[in-house]
């Protein structure tokens, strides 16, 4: 049986234990769903949240078993089976198989791919002790063992991840570089007003940011050990530890051969996820969801990839729905996201691109409190909040609506 015969199907394999992966499969047994149920990951660990990574793991305030999702007895009581520490190579969309890196071949009836993303990896550093990215559990533990007081850090990125890990490290005491060649701080998804005011506030916590600068070209190591990073004009900055912070790649390497459709590099044509219709079915009998997973937009027909912790269990949840009830279509979500940074709180509701206008409608930057609208074409696409949660909501329908801006502007 499949669910494109719009039957509920047999066996339901969902590869990638996340967020979005424990998603399908509490929203499948909440809506009655019977029959077998697998998941696949690739770390050994049982599901386990990602944010607090760079957050309350890295700072030492929560312990590593604080991040678990869920524990085993739980997915006992689901009768998931588990297979963890065993990521997929392949698969076999003819015999409807998911190969195993062990040989192992897990037959479905519907496949649903949670895989997320990797973080990026400098060229070169392979090797070198003392060179880190942030995207695991182990990843985050190696890092946070290295930032003690007087430690020299480079982070390589300013974007939310680097922002934030930077200033963990600042609160540990560590002596932190911040390097990136965009001209502020999380150069994407705010204008150079905003990224301004980060870059105030980083310096003002003892970072040294270094915007525009001049591209990495490599590390310099001693006795296998990070020594130092260069730049292209020559600059070599000294290093005890290097974060690379230069963006994730959507897990995707092991679909190659499969039937469903990989997204271009640009953020409307689904920033390398894979391609799904609003209900996030990517092929017969295959589905996506979370941060691999790039949905195609009903409004505007761009797919849109989100590596969001809400998006990843809405849209979990959703694929749930859309396998075993083949008419329905999941209501509009509103993208949403957040970061700490020293004792700031940065909230987000839709997209935001620097190319977009952002106009502060609320609160001031002065004040550390305000509330800014981004809109394009005359319509609102999302708003930023800082320290002020109850405001910021009350915007999330025009952005959901995508509301005229003059309409929403305030008198």
């Amino acid at each position: 049986m499949t669910p494109d015969a719009g039957r509920e199907p047999a066996r339901v394999v969902v590869v990638g234990a996340s967020a979005a992966g424990l998603a399908v499969v509490e929203a499948a047994r909440s809506q009655g769903y019977r029959g077998e149920l697998t998941l696949i990951g690739d770390e050994p660990h049982l599901p386990y949240d990602r944010p607090p990574l760079s957050k309350q793991l890295l700072t030492g305030d929560w312990p590593p078993e604080r991040l678990l999702l869920r524990e085993q007895a739980h997915l006992d009581g689901l009768a998931v089976t588990m297979k963890l520490g065993q990521p997929a190579s392949t698969v076999d969309a003819d015999a409807r198989e998911v190969v195993l890196a062990d040989g192992d071949r897990v037959p479905y009836d519907a496949l649903v791919v949670t895989t997320g993303v990797r973080a990026r990896c400098l060229p070169g550093s392979d090797g070198i002790s003392g060179v880190h990215v942030l995207r695991t559990l182990q990843d985050a533990l190696a890092l946070r063992a290295e930032l003690v007081p007087g430690r020299r850090l480079v982070v390589l990125g300013a974007g939310v991840l680097g922002a934030e890990a930077a200033a963990v490290a600042r609160g540990l005491g560590a002596e932190v570089t911040v390097l990136d060649p965009l001209a502020w701080p999380l150069a994407r998804i705010v204008n150079r007003e905003i990224g301004g005011w980060l870059a105030e506030v980083h310096r003002e916590h003892g970072v040294d940011l270094r915007c525009s600068c001049a591209p990495v070209t490599g590390l310099h190591a001693a006795e296998g050990h990070v020594a130092a990073v260069e730049l292209a004009d020559g600059t070599v900055l000294p290093a005890d530890t290097v974060l690379v912070a230069i963006g994730a790649t959507p897990a995707v390497e092991w679909l190659a051969g499969s039937p469903v459709t990989i997204g271009g590099p640009e953020p409307a044509s689904g920033s390398g996820g894979v391609l799904c219709d609003p209900r996030g079915q990517a092929a017969p009998g295959i589905y996506a969801a979370g941060d691999v997973a790039a949905w195609q937009d009903p409004a505007t027909g761009e797919y849109r990839r989100y590596e969001h912790r809400l998006n990843a269990t809405e849209q979990g949840r959703a694929v749930a729905r859309a396998l075993l009830d083949p008419g329905f279509t999941p209501p509009p979500s509103v993208p949403y996201f957040w970061s700490d940074q020293y004792d700031l709180k940065l909230q987000t509701f839709g997209t935001l691109d620097a190319d977009d206008e952002f106009i502060v409608v609320d609160g001031s930057l002065g004040a550390r409190r305000f509330i800014g609208v981004s809109h394009r074409d005359g319509l609102v696409r999302g708003a930023l909040g800082v320290g002020m949660p109850r405001q910021l909501r009350a915007w999330r329908t025009a952005v959901a609506e995508h509301a005229p801006w003059k309409e929403t502007t305030p008198a």
